[in-house]
């Protein structure tokens, strides 16, 4: 759906741990950088995080969400809990989104530069058509 989506950070080291480990629990490896981190993501996109490119500092865009797709709940409890254990901080523990469309399983963190992220499984109980 995208080309790519960039996410600043102020501490390149940090960011990568995080990204390294909550990507990963999704399936995609993290590739160092010098400027800061490459998730490639084929044909759908890939995500960057580094350094802001105007050289000022990082600061959190209001209102703004990346989502992730995830494969099932597992996925979506592992991409939380490895947020939670590499310096990331709870937006929304993991369980079905009443309002999501489809009533899908996700949860939400914040990255340790604040940005909001997301992971989000198809609902496994929901009717097969």
């Amino acid at each position: 759906m995208f080309t790519h989506s960039f996410l600043g950070t102020n501490d390149i080291e940090r960011s990568r741990t995080f990204y390294t480990a909550v990507m990963g629990a999704l399936g995609y490896p993290a590739v160092p950088l010098p400027h800061g981190t490459l998730i490639p993501g084929g044909e759908h996109g890939n995500l960057l995080v580094a350094r802001p490119a105007n050289g000022e500092p990082h600061t959190v865009s209001n209102g703004h969400t990346l989502g992730f797709k995830a494969k099932s709940y597992g996925e979506v409890d592992a991409f939380h809990a490895a947020g939670l254990a590499n310096g990331g901080s709870s937006e929304g523990d993991p369980g079905v989104r009443e309002n999501a469309p489809g009533q899908m399983y996700g949860a939400y963190l914040r990255d340790p530069d604040g940005n909001k992220i997301c992971a989000f499984a198809p609902n496994e109980n929901a009717p097969k058509a």
